[in-house]
């Protein structure tokens, strides 16, 4: 079972498949929240550490998901203009791909830019994540970048309104 929790607390629920989504709180809840985005996002690329981190991340709304004491989802909203989200640093542990943990960080955020009274949510997805984000309802603007001349990106727009 998944659900989504909009309490900024993390309730373990052992021996069970319910998620929860919260926001970091503490120092302690972002230093493993960014380490994931380093492993996940950066460490594969040889990018150094701190590159993980950008100027936008202070006035961001972040999300994560752990298991027993473990982030195992991140992702980070920040508002480009009055009717604009977008979603960055998405990133899942390899070993719990599936589960729909994904697909809950998303709805959480959404959610987010909902209640700040987004109407469209943007992000940039990597070639290998266009079925992830075709399946929670986003659709190809335009390709994008090429990021480290290595992972091409796409432009994908959801219109939160519908």
């Amino acid at each position: 079972m998944l659900v989504t929790n909009f309490q900024e607390e993390v309730v373990p629920v052992p021996n069970s498949n319910i998620f929860i989504v919260s926001e970091p709180s503490s120092a302690l809840d972002f230093e493993t929240y960014y380490h994931l985005r380093f492993d996940v996002l950066r460490k594969p690329w040889g990018q150094p550490k701190g590159s993980e981190i950008d100027e936008t991340d202070s006035t961001s709304i972040h999300a994560f998901i752990k298991i027993n004491n473990e982030v195992v989802a991140v992702a980070r909203l920040h508002f480009i203009d009055h009717s604009v989200a977008q979603i960055r640093y998405m990133g899942v542990d390899p070993n719990q791909q599936g589960k729909g943990l994904g697909k809950l960080v998303i709805a959480y955020l959404e959610g987010k830019a909902i209640e700040n009274n987004k109407k469209i949510m943007i992000l940039h997805a990597r070639e290998t994540a266009i079925k992830f984000y075709e399946n929670c309802g986003y659709k190809i603007k335009e390709k994008s970048y090429l990021m480290w001349n290595q992972i091409q990106h796409f432009l994908m727009e959801k219109d939160l309104e519908k």
